[in-house]
């Protein structure tokens, strides 16, 4: 899409605390608690949103230590604006930035929801399990 005709604009930054929570429960993710979110989007390495009309309607960011690890998080689009490629194009802004900025020995990690897996490979990323890893987590308070 040219870019006179995109609806869209992608720009550098993060959310505000109430656009990030319900960009992420809009698209099926978890909330999270205002306070910790206050806390956490001014501690992300790299962000970007997406507007549409001037709505916040994506969003994704990259967090880390800023050298040896990094961690792409809270990839979204909300549903009304899905299956358009925007997800892409979230991606394609954040690992940019890391193949612009991150040391070539620095570790990319994210968790890939179910057929989101299929856009994350095509960004160069792989199943740990093949590679003799395996994902884990902990949920604080669980």
């Amino acid at each position: 899409m040219d870019s006179l005709n995109d609806p869209y604009e992608l720009s550098e930054g993060v959310p505000s605390v109430a656009a990030f929570r319900r960009l992420r429960t809009d698209a099926g993710l978890s909330d999270k608690d205002p306070k910790a979110v206050a806390l956490a989007l001014p501690n992300t390495w790299h962000g970007v949103v997406l507007r549409h009309e001037g709505e916040p309607i994506g969003m994704g960011r990259i967090i880390g230590d800023g050298v040896t690890a990094f961690q792409i998080v809270d990839i979204c689009v909300h549903p009304a604006h899905q299956g358009r490629g925007l997800g892409r194009r979230i991606m394609a802004a954040l690992t940019e930035e890391l193949e612009r900025r991150a040391p070539a020995t620095a570790y990319v990690s994210l968790i890939a929801d179910g057929p989101a897996r299929v856009v994350y490979e095509k960004f160069g990323f792989a199943d740990t399990a093949t590679h003799d890893s395996i994902g884990m987590y902990r949920v604080m308070g669980a």
